[in-house]
């Protein structure tokens, strides 16, 4: 059994001033996913770097989808845009930053081999640099991937 996954710290912002950073809320639809691939993929397009759109447009995918499936406890269900997709470009890496009401921690869990579904956190450990998740001050959890960018 894997361990469980603690809240982790934000990656170190860079010293100097070139962040970039854009957010998209999402309703909490199947079909939200897919809109956060397609703003994935603009948005890198848009910032010439689309060299980690592969992997970051999975990722996110994954992200999402888990937000909308765990993410969104009672209420929140039905309220509008409870999910946010942010990005940032930084000047060695992309952030891509998903946020929902709840604030239970993701759950990392060993493979089953026979299930159809479950392995969501295992292709975003395998696919990241980095990931985690940090409690939000206002309430819920924001889990986070990096993307590393050539020199």
């Amino acid at each position: 059994m894997l361990p469980t996954l603690e809240a982790a710290h934000w990656p170190t912002p860079p010293a100097s001033g070139t962040d970039r950073l854009v957010r998209r809320p999402l309703n909490s639809d199947p079909g939200s996913p897919g809109a956060a691939r397609e703003f994935t993929r603009e948005t890198l397009k848009g910032w010439n770097l689309s060299s980690v759109f592969c992997d970051a447009a999975v990722v996110v995918s994954e992200l999402v989808t888990n937000a909308v499936r765990y993410g969104l406890p009672g209420r929140h269900r039905v309220a509008r845009a409870p999910i946010q997709l942010i990005l940032m470009a930084q000047e060695r890496r992309v952030l891509a930053i998903v946020t929902d009401p709840n604030p239970e921690p993701p759950v990392l869990v060993e493979p089953d081999d026979f299930a159809e579904s479950g392995r969501g956190l295992q292709v975003v450990a395998g696919m990241s640099e980095a990931w985690g998740w940090a409690p939000l001050s206002t309430g819920g959890k924001a889990v986070w991937s990096s993307f590393a960018l050539q020199a």
